[in-house]
């Protein structure tokens, strides 16, 4: 056996544009804050066919016109993600402070876009866009998780939220957090279950606790302290 046949043996069926991918990840997300990163109009046409030349090599051409609509609503969503965070931080000296400077707001940012185009059904360019975020903010989400409006992570460094995790709205979590799933010998048989617990509306969750498993609802308006251990619902 030669060395091509080793490294061609497990050949996938269809290219996966990872450079294209993540480049497409950082431009939309420039695109997305056009206003915070640029103080004039003379980038915003060369942005927009950005978007569109690399849409056209990472999704279907009948899906391009379905995610550029969207991006008007992952922009609103944003906004609120900006004020949960200009409400809850007294450091903070500006919008524009909170978008350059804030990884769990660039963490975010990503998640909004890997959500809609993992529901779109490219989950493995999702799943590439989020670990990127992963690397660049130690803030770990699943794109396929549900995260409400007014989401802040505060500081951010080792944040987890897996894959069937539901978030309500205005829910602040701090650095450490792990909303997870509990373990079983045989992973076959929460695979296609919920497995991660649902956080409801109004929910603060302090630095480095823990919640574990699909059937774990944390109830409206709790605050769960800093380091608990929770695997049951409050």
């Amino acid at each position: 056996m030669n060395l091509k046949d080793v490294l061609t043996k497990s050949c996938i069926k269809e290219d996966i544009r990872v450079f294209d991918v993540l480049y497409f990840a950082k431009i939309c997300r420039k695109f997305l804050y056009y206003g915070y990163f640029y103080n004039n109009l003379d980038k915003y046409d060369e942005l927009e066919k950005n978007i569109h030349e690399l849409l056209e090599k990472i999704l279907i051409p009948e899906h391009i016109t379905l995610f550029f609509d969207k991006l008007i609503d992952i922009r609103l969503k944003l906004e609120k993600d900006i004020e949960a965070v200009l409400n809850g931080d007294p450091a903070v000296l500006s919008k524009q402070e909170v978008v350059l400077c804030y990884p769990g707001l660039e963490a975010i940012t990503y998640y909004r876009i890997a959500h809609e185009i993992y529901n779109m059904g490219y989950k493995l360019t999702a799943r590439i866009i989020s670990e990127y975020a992963h690397r660049k903010t130690q803030v770990d989400i699943h794109p396929a998780c549900q995260i409400g409006e007014y989401f802040c992570i505060d500081h951010g460094t080792g944040v987890v939220i897996g894959g069937t995790a539901i978030i309500g709205n205005n829910v602040r979590i701090y650095q450490g957090v792990t909303l997870g799933a509990k373990w079983l010998n045989d992973v076959n048989q929460v695979k296609n279950i919920k497995r991660h617990p649902t956080i409801c509306d109004n929910v603060i969750i302090y630095a480095n606790a823990t919640i574990l498993g699909g059937n774990t609802i944390i109830k409206e308006g709790s605050i769960i302290g800093a380091s608990a251990f929770i695997t049951n619902s409050n």
